[in-house]
């Protein structure tokens, strides 16, 4: 299939030299023209073309149903996008939104464009910066029959079964075969994105409790103890060796290991971590829904208080955080 890529951030460029890669053409769109080059440069030879606007993506673009995928950050700079977009494009043509915006979003965005014909999908899109060799997690809402269209692309960005274990019981018929593929049709517009909203806000709470717990043993040897009961622990040993069959073991804490083994003091993290904006819309939603969230809820405000007092324990959330996403400090 061919298809628009317009932002080539940390995921919106591997998301489009993916699908290369799998034999799709893309036609890829930055304001930063250092990008797109790269991109192109990046890409299975042939198969990437670069554009100089949006409307130039729309041009480049053939067939009965011109796709185009935008992986901007949420807020004014998708939301203009979007609406750019669905001024240049025709009847049966797809819009998809892959990053993380707010679900109640997308429910207005889709009811614009199906005024004009045009179908939109919310992409929630999990993976980071490893989503290139790894591939994309994908949850993703809207009309069904515009869904089962890019079925071929949602393919190739999903990581597939890989080595993992069978689920005892995912023969059942009730039960989508795409989902052990790791991508997975949720409903109408704005679905995807409130599945990937609350996925990021257990992710929240995930890596609070690894924080709180390597920083309850970072101190262990704090003069407030008895001298009999501190213990001088090392973090990357620990870490590493809780990745060896711990019921604990996950992703996170690989991230977690990878980066106190270069420094056990985490040197090169202040802490100061940022939230993006899914903790809180998750938590705004459980308040809707009169649905106790204490552990979300914490994890957030405890994000807060990063910016302005921090400790060990944040910075292990700012080495997960770079990690799976490459994201930098907040600086101020």
């Amino acid at each position: 299939m061919q298809i628009g890529i317009v932002g080539l951030g940390r995921m919106g460029g591997n998301i489009a030299v993916r699908l290369t890669r799998f034999g799709h053409d893309v036609v890829v769109y930055d304001q930063d023209s250092a990008a797109v080059a790269k991109t192109v440069e990046r890409a299975e030879a042939g198969r990437a073309s670069g554009a100089n606007s949006l409307a130039d993506v729309v041009a480049q673009l053939h067939g009965p149903k011109k796709i185009v995928w935008s992986m901007l950050p949420a807020g004014e700079i998708t939301e203009q996008t979007v609406m750019s977009l669905a001024g240049l494009m025709g009847r049966g043509d797809i819009v998809i939104d892959g990053g993380n915006t707010y679900y109640k979003d997308d429910i207005r965005r889709a009811g614009v464009l199906a005024e004009k014909g045009i179908d939109y999908l919310d992409i929630g899109t999990s993976g980071g910066v490893w989503g290139l060799e790894r591939g994309y997690c994908m949850m993703y809402g809207g009309a069904k029959e515009a869904a089962d269209h890019i079925d071929p692309i949602l393919a190739a960005l999903a990581p597939g079964m890989g080595d993992i274990p069978r689920t005892p019981g995912r023969d059942r018929d009730d039960l989508d075969p795409r989902a052990e593929q790791g991508y997975l049709y949720c409903g109408p517009a704005g679905s995807g994105h409130f599945v990937k909203m609350v996925h990021n806000g257990i992710e929240y709470g995930m890596m609070q409790a690894f924080a709180e717990g390597f920083d309850v043993m970072y101190r262990k040897d704090s003069p407030l103890l008895a001298e009999e009961e501190r213990f001088s622990l090392n973090m990357a040993d620990i870490a590493e060796v809780w990745r060896r069959g711990s019921v604990v073991s996950s992703w996170l804490l690989d991230l977690t290991a990878q980066a106190l083994a270069k420094n056990g003091e985490l040197a090169s993290f202040s802490g100061e971590v940022s939230d993006s904006g899914e903790g809180r819309w998750t938590i705004e939603a459980a308040i809707e829904e009169a649905v106790p969230v204490p552990v979300m809820t914490a994890a957030l405000f405890t994000r807060f208080r990063s910016r302005s007092d921090n400790t060990f324990a944040e910075k292990v959330l700012s080495a997960m955080r770079f990690g799976f996403g490459g994201h930098v400090e907040n600086k101020g």
